[in-house]
Formats: structure tokens, C-alpha cells, sequence
């Protein structure tokens, strides 16, 4: 079994309230859950308007899938064009 866990910065300039980082981070969250079967949650960075934080997991057993989807994962969401992509992660267990 192979665990994949991906950890993404954004810097959303737009926001101006909560609000609408929650809207962001929904939409974030709908489409990448839509397109590939993997957990995601908002982790850290929960009350700060302009910058977020969004994990993303994944099993599977081979390695090469779960690099494959964390990486398609994290250019999905800097092509979405919602937010600046300041840093990511992936550690692979």
C-alpha cells in the first residue's frame, strides 16, 4: 500500500472576506474531487482571508500512480487560476 499526501499554499488576492475564501476553496475542492479520487481539507491558514492552505491524499498500490495524480492534482489547481501557487508538498509513504 502506497500513501501519497500533498500539501498546497495558495495566496488568493481577490478575497476580501471569508466568505468568499470559503467560495474559492469550495470550488478548489469540488472540481479536483470531481476529476480524481483523492481526501482533500483545508489544513491550515483557516483564518486568514487572503491565503490557504488545502491537503490532498491518496492510496493506492503503486507508487507511480500516486506520484502521477498528486502532480496532475497540483497543476489542475494552479491552471484553475483562482490563486497564486506559493509552495506545495508531496511526501509519498
Amino acid at each position: 500500500m502506497v500513501i501519497g499526501a500533498c500539501k498546497i499554499v495558495l495566496r488568493i488576492p481577490d478575497s476580501q472576506s471569508l466568505k468568499s475564501k470559503r467560495y474559492i476553496v469550495r470550488k478548489i475542492k469540488d472540481r479536483v474531487r470531481h476529476r480524481f479520487n483523492v481526501s482533500i481539507s483545508e489544513v491550515d491558514d483557516q483564518d486568514l482571508w487572503q491565503v490557504t492552505s488545502i491537503g490532498f491524499a491518496t492510496v493506492s498500490n503503486d507508487r507511480k500512480i500516486v506520484q502521477s495524480t498528486l502532480d496532475q492534482v497540483v497543476n489542475m489547481v494552479e491552471d484553475m487560476g483562482v490563486g497564486e501557487l506559493l509552495d506545495y508538498t508531496i511526501e509519498i509513504l
